[in-house]
């Protein structure tokens, strides 16, 4: 399909070799990803897959400002409230959107070709999503990157249980559920990036990426290729200092949802990020809380491809019931920040309606599951 929120380049490179490049092209929207966006990314990145010519894949975004702020947060808005309002799916916007999604996601995860994603900026939501897939995780030392979805009443969604899972538990709780900001310092320290080159360099180190000695169909050697050349490329400027080195994340209590939440508020006063964090996780969606809980405990249980298709129930759930549209007007529409969530405390919160969200609407329906045929790769 043709859109221009997403432009392909095919680079040529040295001796017919191409380095192929899908660049998010919305930069009014920080990038947001939109369906149109994720149904003409998906065949490509299917393509390139296949030709031997290409040797490298990268992804990036256009503006100074940000690779992807989200996904189409708005186009969601208006569809769950549709759908709220007609109290049935007359708007299959989000159920449409998530699956595209997260199939996109599982591709790049499982890439047979070196996938370099260069976050510069801002990366959250369904951006970190994209980022966290390639196995070349490009940061510059002004990005910041975050699952920010407490606010708002979803969930780390896009793969965010695999994000979850790489990290120790208790920094996985604290970053999820204050939906806090992770600078490039920490973000490399964390495993989250792999690499940092210099925002004002961006433009030479993609333009170099062609000057390369790739060889055609053999991406063992391209990866070491492109390793080799991201580590000279390395930045070495001055880097922002940390913000979670001075946080004492023994506190952090797992045993409970509420235990959790309580001895992350109990961290205020720490640092600033820190009381921006738990401003967050106080004033944010009290089911978000429950399921990213939830997430915590399954994400190690399961296999990739298991981790998207419950993100799938989880997400669809979300965008059904009437959290996330009250937390998008509060925060984003009318800006009054006072969303009045359904459940108004993390210890009002029944697990059993946590559970209920990890069920698809598919299930109820006798359907086969949306993400059943994800691709697979020789």
């Amino acid at each position: 399909m043709s859109t221009s929120d997403v432009l392909f380049f095919e680079h040529p490179g040295q001796d017919g070799s191409v380095v192929a490049q899908a660049h998010l092209n919305v930069p009014t929207t920080l990038n947001a990803l939109t369906l149109d966006a994720v149904e003409a990314m998906t065949p490509k990145m299917l393509d390139w897959a296949t030709r031997d010519e290409v040797v490298a894949v990268i992804v990036t975004g256009e503006g100074d400002k940000a690779l992807c702020a989200g996904g189409d947060i708005q186009a969601l808005y208006h569809a769950a409230k549709e759908n709220l309002a007609a109290g049935a799916t007359v708007n299959d916007y989000p159920q449409r959107f998530f699956a595209a999604e997260y199939r996109l996601d599982y591709i790049m995860h499982c890439y047979p070709k070196p996938l370099l994603t260069l976050g510069h900026g801002i990366v959250m939501g369904g951006g970190y999503g994209l980022f966290s897939a390639s196995k070349y995780r490009v940061l510059t030392e002004r990005s910041r990157l975050a699952f920010p979805e407490i606010t708002i009443g979803l969930f780390p969604d896009a793969g965010g249980t695999v994000v979850m899972r790489k990290l120790a538990p208790k920094m996985a709780a604290l970053l999820t559920l204050t939906g806090s900001q992770v600078n490039a310092t920490d973000a490399l320290a964390l495993g989250i990036g792999t690499q940092v080159v210099g925002h004002d360099a961006r433009a030479d180190f993609l333009s170099g990426l062609t000057q390369l000695a790739w060889r055609i169909g053999a991406p063992k050697d391209n990866n070491e290729v492109l390793e080799h050349y991201v580590a000279q490329q390395a930045y070495i400027g001055d880097m922002p200092d940390s913000d979670v080195a001075g946080i004492n994340l023994h506190r952090i209590d797992l045993t409970s949802l509420s235990a959790c939440a309580d001895s992350i508020l109990a961290l205020e006063g720490a640092s600033k990020w820190m009381d921006r964090g738990a401003a967050n996780l106080r004033a944010g969606c009290p089911i978000t809380a429950g399921i990213i809980f939830k997430q915590l405990s399954l994400g190690p249980m399961m296999d990739l491809a298991e981790c998207f298709m419950t993100e799938l129930a989880v997400a669809n759930n979300c965008l059904s019931r009437p959290d996330f549209a009250e937390g998008v007007r509060a925060l984003l529409i009318d800006k009054d920040l006072s969303p009045q969530w359904t459940v108004p405390q993390i210890a009002d919160l029944p697990q059993s309606l946590v559970d209920e969200h990890f069920v698809g609407y598919w299930e109820a329906e006798g359907q086969p599951h949306p993400l059943e045929d994800l691709p697979t790769f020789s």
